[in-house]
């Protein structure tokens, strides 16, 4: 069975995850990810893609990218797949694949995930329990987009930079937004749009990429239980 296309559209965010094969290490050192940072760098000027947040754990990366062209994010992250791979086996003395198959990726509703899907990146390091806060992990966009620490991979999302009028504004009220947790729903609807490639947003937004794709952008919902009162119900009222 042929492979699904991914949801792309130019201008529209996308939640990006990449792992080790087999959920192995794919950094080790200091070095390994400040290589990989290099060549993210390099491909996103490249291949005209905007990275927004970012973090590299030891064994995958979650990346909020917005790609100006249809194929940019594919073409940046084949990129860094070639130079790492060949980077990491010749430092390491391997050889092979290093990757878990094909990234996998999300289009996001802007206005309604994309300051929620910056939170769930950048806290990764928390929910390992790998630090106590993100400002303490060094491999993610966090001190530059709470703080505003000089990181030359990150350009603001138009979102982001209406948090307030000025630098000190947007980090402190972008600081507060990681007062609270993410909520266990809006977790699993990341995590399994990311995962199954599915279009993440409204219904309103999900039925507009829709129309433009031709294209089932969410999972059928599952039929009731045709024996309950409720559908009964509902089957008496369709006629």
């Amino acid at each position: 069975m042929s492979r699904q296309p991914r949801f792309i559209l130019p201008g529209q965010p996308q939640h990006v995850i990449q792992r080790g094969n087999n959920r192995d290490v794919i950094f080790t050192s200091d070095e390994d990810y400040k290589f990989y940072l290099e060549k993210l760098a390099a491909a996103c000027t490249r291949f005209d893609c905007k990275l927004h947040a970012y973090v590299l754990m030891t064994n995958h990366v979650h990346l909020l990218m917005t790609p100006e062209s249809k194929d940019g994010i594919g073409k940046v992250m084949q990129s860094i797949g070639r130079y790492y791979v060949q980077y990491f086996n010749y430092q390491y003395k391997r050889t092979g694949t290093l990757w878990e198959g094909r990234y996998k990726a999300t289009l996001l509703d802007s206005e309604n995930y994309l300051l929620t899907c910056y939170r769930y990146i950048e806290m990764n390091p928390v929910r390992a329990a790998m630090v106590d806060h993100p400002s303490e992990y060094p491999w993610s966009s966090y001190r530059c987009n709470a703080v505003g620490e000089l990181n030359n991979l990150i350009t603001a999302h138009e979102l982001y930079l209406a948090l307030g009028d000025n630098q000190q504004e947007r980090g402190k009220f972008y600081r507060g937004l990681f007062d609270s947790q993410i909520e266990a729903r809006e977790l699993n609807e990341i995590r399994d749009a990311t995962n199954k490639s599915w279009v993440l947003g409204t219904s309103r937004f999900k039925d507009r990429i829709e129309a433009l794709t031709a294209r089932q952008v969410a999972p059928k919902g599952k039929g009731g239980d045709r024996k309950s009162k409720k559908y009964k119900e509902n089957k008496i009222n369709r006629v």
